[in-house]
């Protein structure tokens, strides 16, 4: 066998897939479905087609979930899963996908900042999706070294009402399409499907951090990770509290890694909330404490509390983090 060829992923070496165009037929299916899905599908002033998963329309768990894989760009599976039973929150949210790096953080990943006018006030959201691959111009995307072209693109946001269209005018223009090509999915954290694609972020949270802690990207080879359903509650702060005490305070997350087995084992003890200074209170209080300012909190609490780092060099697995029971009863009671 030629050694060449057998060196690396092959994964790696593959041509990437066009996100956009992965995510096209879940989109339409979601459209197709929309009455059995609860979610509402209009036409926005500019052509745009708009997907209420969770403001006007009543959404639900699968809308959710089917919101999380549209976030993956296509290249992930989301499903609900049972935990043991005697565990107060038995009730799982799983992603797995064989392309973590370009799904998580060249889609999933909230990091299109974008505004617009809305009569007069400021509309800001976070943009998630493959619609990112097309128009942000996040550093991320270079290191990446991934950029999409397609003839249509899917953007979800974070948001308790419909995008105004200015902020759909920017994008469709980032993108570099009409704007009738372009599909806006949003709800609030507070909704039921809001709840789910946050709480989905579990392994995108893990690949972040892992990013920060600066492991090579190249070297992620796949990955899982599963959190608990967080109940929903009206409040946009408890609501963002508990999807964010799911996977701080009881996700797991496994990663299948390249390289040496002392860098696996490095990520690995790296990687579990409880290496931050603000690990131990639920969010919605860490939040208040700070007086709503997101950016002084330690962005090292973002990760799961569990972590399994597999090398696939040696074969070996380890493990550190632990789930933490009590704060997360304290955060969704």
């Amino acid at each position: 066998m030629n050694k060449k060829k057998t060196e690396g992923s092959a994964t790696h070496k593959m041509k990437s897939p066009s996100l956009n165009t992965q995510v096209a037929p879940l989109v339409r299916e979601m459209i197709d479905k929309a009455d059995a899905l609860r979610v509402g599908v209009t036409k926005g002033p500019l052509g745009e087609t708009l997907i209420d998963c969770g403001v006007d329309a009543v959404g639900g768990l699968e809308a959710g979930r089917r919101l999380s894989e549209i976030c993956l760009g296509g290249l992930g599976v989301v499903s609900f899963e049972t935990a043991d039973t005697e565990d107060p929150w038995p009730f799982m949210v799983t992603v797995h996908t064989s392309q973590p790096v370009l799904a998580c953080l060249g889609s999933q990943y909230a990091g299109w900042s974008l505004s617009g006018e809305d009569n007069g006030k400021k509309f800001n959201v976070l943009g998630s999706g493959p619609a990112r691959a097309m128009g942000s111009s996040e550093k991320l995307f270079k290191e990446l070294g991934y950029h999409d072209k397609a003839k249509t693109a899917a953007l979800v946001i974070e948001a308790d009402k419909a995008p105004p269209p200015a902020l759909v005018e920017k994008v469709a223009e980032a993108c570099g399409l009409a704007a009738d090509k372009l599909t806006i999915l949003y709800a609030p954290t507070s909704s039921l499907a809001g709840t789910v694609q946050i709480a989905a972020r579990c392994l995108e949270v893990a690949l972040h951090k892992a990013h920060e802690l600066h492991f090579p990207l190249e070297n992620i080879v796949d990955g899982m990770a599963t959190v608990p359903v967080p109940p929903p509650t009206p409040g946009f702060i408890e609501a963002m509290g508990r999807t964010n005490d799911a996977i701080i305070y009881a996700g797991r997350a496994q990663l299948f890694v390249e390289g040496d087995a002392d860098a696996a084992k490095k990520l690995a003890e790296a990687l579990p909330s409880a290496n931050s200074k603000d690990y131990g209170k639920p969010f919605a209080e860490l939040f208040a404490a700070v007086k709503g300012d997101f950016y002084a909190i330690d962005p090292m609490l973002f990760s799961p509390a569990k972590v399994t780092v597999t090398s696939l060099k040696t074969g070996e697995s380890f493990q550190s983090g632990s789930i933490d029971d009590a704060v997360l009863q304290r955060s969704f009671a």
